[in-house]
């Protein structure tokens, strides 16, 4: 038998060749599902926050709103509450990675005048505030601090409610 012949018939080693074709797919597969995941629980978590403070602004005294317009310190604590949960400073940690500054969120106060309202929405003269809540926060990969390329991508949320006070 010749030398060709003989080792083209040798399967010594096949195995091993079938594993190094195949592990790096499968492995494509695992870490792609674990991201998958984080971006889903990542984007549960800034929606969750987002309808948090929304909820929070709500039950703001309506004294916060002059105008139509929120003051700097119920604006601040509703950012806040989006950001950790709480409205004060003290030991709040952030929800989300990457979720480092209040002005990640936005706070928008629009007064509905579209209809006529009774209750507690008589005695403000500039119609129902209603308010809006968004955040625009940075995803924080699990693979992003290993040193391997990162997308770009970015967690918007959105929620709005209509004020009625404490």
């Amino acid at each position: 038998m010749s030398g060709a012949v003989r080792l083209a018939a040798d399967r010594a080693g096949s195995a091993a060749a079938e594993m190094a074709l195949a592990l790096p797919l499968l492995l494509v597969l695992l870490f792609g599902t674990f991201e998958l995941g984080n971006f889903f629980l990542s984007e549960h978590v800034v929606q969750k926050s987002v309808r948090d403070a929304a909820r929070y602004a709500a039950r703001l005294p309506m004294t916060d709103y002059p105008s139509c317009a929120p003051t700097t310190t119920a604006e601040a604590q509703i950012q806040r509450v989006a950001r950790t949960g709480r409205p004060d400073a003290g030991g709040a940690i952030q929800r989300l990675r990457g979720w480092s500054s209040d002005a990640m969120t936005s706070v928008l106060l629009t007064c509905d005048t579209s209809g006529t309202y009774t209750g507690i929405y008589t005695d403000f003269p500039g119609g129902v505030p209603v308010v809006t809540v968004s955040a625009s926060v940075p995803y924080p990969t699990l693979f992003g601090s290993m040193g391997l390329p990162t997308p770009s991508l970015t967690l918007n949320a959105k929620s709005q409610s209509a004020v009625f006070g404490a």
